[in-house]
C-alpha cells in the first residue's frame, strides 16, 4: 500500500479529499500523448529508410484514439473533482460535447496524418519532429473540451497551439514558412496574454477556476466588481476568438496557410478553428451564461464581422497569383467561422443553448471533413504546379477526373449548394438557431454573405471541368496517399449527406 493511500486511511478527512482517476474517461488525449512520445523516442533509433513507420504508427494510434471513444458513448464521466465543492465541481468530464469534439478533432487529425504522408516524403521533412508535433497537438485538442476548469482550459490551448507554430515553419531554409511561423506566434501569444488577463479578473471576482463554480457565483459577486467581471467576461474570449480566426484576430490566416505545408494549413483550419470555437462555447454557455449580454451581442458582431470579411477578401483573390488556391481556402475558413460563431452567439438569447451549440457541432462535422478534402486535391496539383494557383485547376477534370468531382463536391458543400446536401443543411442549422434567438439582422447578413461566396465557389468549379490550354495538362499519376485522403473525405462528405437530421441529432445529445 502507498504511503499516500496510508494516510488517507489514517485520517478520514485525506480520505474524503482523495481522488481516483477514470482512466477510460480520460484516454483518448492521453493516448494521443503518449503516442507522441513514443514517435519522437522511436525517431532516435529508427534508421532514415525505415522513417516511414513513423507515419504508419501515428495513423494506427490515432485510430486506436478514435476508438476508445467507445466506451464513452451514453455515459456521463467526471474524474479529478474537487470534493468539497458545492455539486463537486470537476476539472475533466467526458459527456456527449466531449465525445462530439474529441471525434472531430481525432477524425480531423488523422485525414491530416493520411494527407500528410506524401507531404514528409515528397518536402523531407523531418519526420519524426513532424509526427510528434501532429500527434501533441491533436492530443491538446483533444483535452480542450473535456476542460471544465479555466486554466485546464488555458493548458489545453496552449498545448494544441505550441506544436502547431513549428509545425508551420518545419521547412527549414524558407523563409516564407518561417515568417508564417513567426507571425502566427508572435500573434497568439499576444492573444494568449490577453485571455489570461481577462482569466486573472474572473477569478478576482469569483474566487474560483471551475466553470459551473463561476457560473454560480458571478451573479452574486460585489456590484462594485461588476465592471471588473465583464471586462474578465469580454478578455477570456479573445484567446479562443483568435483560434477561430474571428475578425478582427484573422490577420494571421492567409500568410500563415500559405506559408505552411498544405496538410498543416488544412489542420489549422479545421483542427484549430475546432478548438476555438469549442472554447469559446466552454466559456461562454457554462461559465458565464448570467454574462449573455456582454458576450452575446460580441460574439454577434464578431460573426457578421468575420464572414464578411473573409467572404470578401476571398472574393477579390486573383487567381493567376501564386498560392492563391491555398490563400482563397485560407479567406473562405475565415468566412466559414463567421457562421460557425452565429448560433453561439444565439445560445445567448435562447432558454436552449445546448441546441444552438448542437448546430455549430454539425456544422463544423460538415466543414471539417471537405474542408480537408478540398486541401487535398490542392495538395495533389501543387505537386506537378508548385505556385499553386487557381488557374493550375484548370481542366483537372480531363487528366484526374475523380479528384475533380470530388473538388467540385467539397466546393459545393462550403457553399451550401446540392449535391452537397450536408453543407446546405448546415447553414439553415445555423441559419435557423439565428432566427429562433431573434437574430433577424445577422440571419440576413449571414445570407447575404452565403450569396457572395457563391461567386468564388462556383467560379472554382467550373474552372475544374474547362478545356486545358495547349500543354498545360497534369501528370496522370497520383500518390496514393494523397488519393485515399480525397477518397475519405469524399465518403465522410456523402454519408453525412445521406443522414443531416441523425448529424444534428448527434450532436444535440448530451451537451451539457
Amino acid at each position: 500500500m502507498t504511503a499516500p493511500a496510508m494516510a488517507a486511511l489514517a485520517h478520514p478527512a485525506l480520505a474524503a479529499q482523495a481522488q481516483s482517476v477514470d482512466w477510460p474517461a480520460i484516454t483518448p488525449p492521453t493516448l494521443t500523448a503518449v503516442l507522441a512520445l513514443a514517435v519522437l523516442v522511436a525517431d532516435l533509433f529508427l534508421p532514415e529508410r525505415r522513417k516511414p513507420l513513423l507515419g504508419v504508427i501515428t495513423l494506427v494510434g490515432l485510430a486506436a484514439a478514435l476508438l476508445t471513444l467507445l466506451p464513452l458513448i451514453g455515459e456521463d464521466r467526471a474524474t479529478f473533482c474537487v470534493a468539497d465543492a458545492a455539486g463537486g465541481a470537476c476539472s475533466y468530464t467526458a459527456d456527449g460535447f466531449t465525445l462530439v469534439v474529441q471525434l472531430l478533432v481525432l477524425g480531423g487529425a488523422l485525414l491530416t496524418a493520411v494527407l500528410s504522408l506524401a507531404t514528409v516524403r515528397d518536402d523531407r521533412l523531418p519526420a519524426g519532429e513532424y509526427w510528434f508535433l501532429l500527434l501533441a497537438s491533436a492530443a491538446g485538442a483533444a483535452l480542450l473540451p473535456a476542460s471544465r476548469d479555466l486554466a485546464t482550459l488555458v493548458i489545453a490551448l496552449e498545448v494544441a497551439s505550441l506544436p502547431a507554430f513549428a509545425l508551420v515553419g518545419l521547412r527549414r531554409g524558407e523563409r516564407r514558412s518561417a515568417e508564417a511561423a513567426l507571425k502566427f506566434f508572435l500573434s497568439s501569444v499576444a492573444a494568449t496574454a490577453v485571455t489570461l488577463l481577462g482569466v486573472s479578473f474572473v477569478y478576482a471576482v469569483t474566487g474560483t477556476l471551475h466553470l459551473t463554480e463561476i457560473a454560480g457565483r458571478l451573479p452574486d459577486a460585489d456590484p462594485e466588481l461588476h465592471t471588473l467581471a465583464q471586462a474578465g467576461v469580454a478578455l477570456t474570449l479573445v484567446g479562443f476568438a483568435f483560434k477561430t480566426a474571428a475578425a478582427p484576430f484573422h490577420f494571421w490566416v492567409p500568410d500563415t496557410y500559405t506559408g505552411a505545408p498544405v496538410p498543416v494549413a488544412g489542420y489549422l483550419s479545421v483542427v484549430g478553428k475546432t478548438v476555438g470555437l469549442t472554447g469559446i462555447a466552454l466559456v461562454t454557455v457554462l461559465a458565464f451564461p448570467s454574462y449573455g449580454e456582454v458576450w452575446g451581442p460580441l460574439l454577434a458582431v464578431l460573426a457578421a464581422v468575420t464572414m464578411t470579411a473573409g467572404n470578401t477578401a476571398a472574393l477579390r483573390q486573383r487567381p493567376g497569383r501564386r498560392h492563391s488556391a491555398v490563400r482563397l481556402l485560407a479567406w473562405s475558413s475565415v468566412g466559414q467561422a463567421g457562421y460557425l460563431l452565429v448560433p453561439l452567439a444565439a445560445a445567448a438569447y435562447t432558454g436552449t443553448p445546448d441546441e444552438a451549440v448542437g448546430a455549430t457541432l454539425a456544422y463544423a462535422l460538415m466543414y471539417a471533413a471537405v474542408n480537408l478534402g478540398a486541401f487535398a486535391v490542392v495538395a495533389l496539383v501543387a505537386r506537378a504546379r508548385p505556385a499553386g494557383r487557381l488557374t493550375d485547376h484548370r481542366a483537372l477534370y480531363a487528366t484526374h477526373p475523380a479528384h475533380a468531382l470530388a473538388l467540385g463536391f467539397f466546393l459545393l458543400c462550403l457553399a451550401g449548394l446540392p449535391p452537397g446536401v450536408i453543407g446546405l443543411f448546415a447553414k439553415v442549422a445555423v441559419f435557423s438557431a439565428a432566427v429562433d434567438a431573434g437574430l433577424g439582422w445577422l440571419a440576413v447578413v449571414m445570407a447575404l454573405n452565403v450569396v457572395v461566396a457563391l461567386v468564388y465557389y462556383l467560379r472554382w468549379t467550373a474552372l475544374l471541368f474547362r478545356p486545358a490550354a495547349a500543354g498545360a495538362g497534369l501528370p496522370r499519376a497520383a500518390p496514393r496517399p494523397l488519393t485515399a485522403a480525397v477518397a475519405l473525405a469524399a465518403l465522410i462528405g456523402v454519408a453525412l449527406s445521406g443522414a443531416p437530421q441523425l448529424i444534428l441529432r448527434f450532436t444535440a445529445t448530451g451537451l451539457f
